[in-house]
């Protein structure tokens, strides 16, 4: 490879950003979640999944090894695997975990989601 491509090459995978990105409190349920599952979990898995009122709904699940599609997230010392499927779903999606005295849930930021439901649980693309 010459010189030239190798440095472009080298430009571009250092310019690419990251699918998503993980809050400070994200990633330590990520990490708290990860730990305390048996056997511990490589990493969380999310998706997008048909439900709701909204159309889409969002996923987590427990993996243990990556789909030959998923794309990987590593931040601040967790893993995230994305589904291919649900890829241009959440690209540039803030992900955070909100605590209070009522619930405990992650909360996505989403820029691609033109609508969300009522009760925040679904939400659409179009």
């Amino acid at each position: 490879m010459s010189s030239i491509l190798a440095g472009a090459v080298s430009s571009i995978n250092r310019a690419r950003k990251s699918v998503l990105t993980l809050t400070p409190a994200a990633a330590k349920r990520i990490s708290q979640l990860l730990s305390s599952h048996e056997p511990p979990a490589q990493a969380l898995r999310l998706g997008v999944r048909t439900r709701g009122c909204n159309g889409l709904s969002y996923t987590l699940e427990y993996a243990d090894k990556k789909n030959n599609l998923d794309e990987i997230v590593e931040e601040q010392g967790v893993k995230l695997f994305v589904d291919s499927k649900a890829l241009m779903h959440v690209l540039g999606t803030r992900v955070d975990f909100v605590e209070d005295d009522m619930k405990a849930e992650f909360v996505f930021e989403n820029p691609n989601a033109k609508g969300l439901c009522g009760c925040g649980e679904s939400f659409n693309v179009s």
